[in-house]
This record gives C-alpha cells, sequence and structure tokens, in this order.
C-alpha cells in the first residue's frame, strides 16, 4: 500500500484514537481533543475524518454491545492499525527533523 498523507486535523484525531486504545469512540475522542487542545470542533469533522482515515486503513473499527442509556444503539469503537502506527511514526520524524532546522539563536523580546 503506497503511503497516504495525513492531515493535521486527521492527525490529532489519529493521535487521539492511538492514546484512548479500546475506548475510542467519537464522543469520546471529540472530548478528548477539545480539553487537550481548548478549543471546541464538531463531532461531524470527527467522524468525517475516521471515515477517510479508516479508508486509507490507519484506523479499524467494530461496534460494541448495544446499551440502555444509549436507548439501544451501539457505539462505534475505532483502533489505530500497524500501517497507522507507522504513518504517524513518519509524521512525528519529520516535524521532529524540521523543527531541529531552526537556528540556535535567542528568541527572547
Amino acid at each position: 500500500m503506497k503511503d497516504q498523507s495525513l492531515g493535521e486535523f486527521e492527525e490529532l484525531v489519529l493521535l487521539m484514537v492511538a492514546a484512548l486504545h479500546d475506548e475510542a469512540y467519537g464522543v469520546a475522542i471529540l472530548e478528548s481533543l477539545e480539553t487537550r487542545m481548548e478549543r471546541k470542533y464538531n463531532i461531524s469533522a470527527i467522524h468525517v475524518a475516521l471515515k477517510r482515515m479508516e479508508d486509507k486503513g490507519f484506523i479499524k473499527s467494530h461496534f460494541g454491545g448495544i446499551t440502555e442509556e444509549r436507548g439501544g444503539r451501539r457505539k462505534k469503537f475505532y483502533v489505530i492499525t500497524a500501517y497507522g502506527k507507522k504513518v504517524l511514526d513518519q509524521q512525528y520524524e519529520l516535524r521532529t527533523e524540521l523543527y531541529q532546522l531552526i537556528p540556535k539563536i535567542s528568541f527572547s523580546s
């Protein structure tokens, strides 16, 4: 499989899927991102990113059990794939390499 691109928002969502591991589902991802990033996100944007990343092979999904508290609906859980982890590792390496290009100068005001 040819390496796929990963946008900034997708990267954040994928990082949260990996961090939440077996507990990664739409609302949990949304709430975790909002807490960590201190900003609001749209649940629809989360779901679109999850679908796109599943199509690219970065994540897999499965449904949990039916619960009364959800009115008989099941949660859709996501887990990162080995390929998704490889892509995250590549992103991390690239960002670190670019960051290290910044000259060692003072930025104090």
